[in-house]
């Protein structure tokens, strides 16, 4: 199993959006775990975990669904930390 973490930083209009709900529904379709939360820049944090494909066809249906909000996507892979059971939303 090739199993990465990445931390997705979404700049933009991405808060007050909907962008943590959407983003919290769509992991339900994918085998991920993680965390989406609004940072007090203005930005919006996604940690996830899981196999490498399916990190990347998550992170992609995020960037589809919300390309009307978002101006700017940086992706960092960390090293996964098996932390996760599943995905939710912090506050």
């Amino acid at each position: 199993m090739n199993v990465i973490r990445n931390r997705v930083i979404f700049t933009g209009r991405v808060q007050g959006v909907g962008f943590r709900y959407a983003t919290n529904m769509q992991a339900r379709s994918y085998r991920v775990g993680g965390y989406v939360r609004n940072l007090q820049d203005g930005t919006v944090e996604l940690v996830i975990e899981g196999e490498r494909e399916e990190v990347a066809w998550f992170i992609a249906s995020v960037q589809e669904r919300m390309t009307g909000v978002i101006k700017e996507t940086n992706k960092t892979i960390e090293v996964a930390s098996g932390e996760f059971a599943e995905f939710s939303v912090l506050y």
